[in-house]
């Protein structure tokens, strides 16, 4: 905690060094203690890629997940919940995005937004809904407890939808991000100008997954992502 309160008061010095920002935009020091409540909340993170113009700053031609996907091929062995290498991290590029590992301390559940929106009030109403993500307009990430690491290795289901950015296209309905998957994690920019932002913050307790779960399957059969068609695990 102390060094979190002391990084945070670094950026805000910073901050009050540059010129405003725009009208919209996340200062540094705001950007920082968003990331930082994540890290509180156990999420472990690793840096991504960022916007460059209309393009991903990987400057992979025609890359398939642009500013959303991880800088380093090892990223599962960096992804951390250290305040100290998070911002280190931020100050040698401070545009970069961020991803969170997932099925290490928490899951979590993607669906298109029009779903997303249906089961996030359902939840509320409920009183089960735990941290929620919008990415821009089109998808929401429902975070959630995870299944872990179970005794028995052949129970886990693992997830590499991310890991291959290629074949996201392919999974237009629910997606659930376990053992060796990722998501992108607010705040984050993407080349369309849209934003990855919370809607229920990190702070908030992890639901069960199957409880989630539930919901979910019922609001993308509604609006037409039928589950037993276009969701993936693994």
């Amino acid at each position: 905690m102390e060094a979190s309160s002391r990084w945070t008061a670094w950026w805000q010095r910073r901050d009050r060094q540059r010129p405003g920002p725009t009208a919209g935009a996340t200062s540094p020091a705001a950007r920082l203690e968003l990331l930082l409540s994540a890290v509180r909340a156990g999420f472990p993170l690793a840096p991504a890629a960022h916007p460059a113009g209309y393009r991903c700053s990987c400057d992979r031609v025609g890359c398939p997940a642009p500013a959303q996907h991880p800088v380093s091929f090892a990223w599962q062995s960096q992804a951390t919940t250290d305040a100290d290498q998070l911002t280190r991290w931020l100050s040698r590029d401070p545009q970069t995005n961020f991803i969170t590992a997932t099925g290490r301390a928490h899951d979590v559940l993607d669906v298109p937004a029009e779903a997303g929106r249906l089961a996030l009030d359902r939840l509320t109403a409920l009183g089960v809904a735990g941290p929620v993500a919008a990415v821009g307009e089109e998808r929401y990430l429902f975070f959630t407890a995870t299944r872990g690491r179970p005794e028995d290795e052949d129970e886990w289901w693992s997830s590499a939808l991310d890991t291959n950015p290629d074949t996201m296209s392919e999974h237009p309905g629910l997606r659930w991000h376990c053992r060796g998957s990722y998501t992108l994690l607010p705040p984050a920019a993407l080349p369309d100008g849209s934003q990855v932002r919370w809607l229920v913050g990190p702070e908030h307790p992890l639901p069960d997954p199957l409880r989630v779960l539930d919901v979910l399957t019922d609001a993308c059969t509604e609006v037409g992502a039928v589950a037993e068609e276009q969701w993936l695990i693994g």
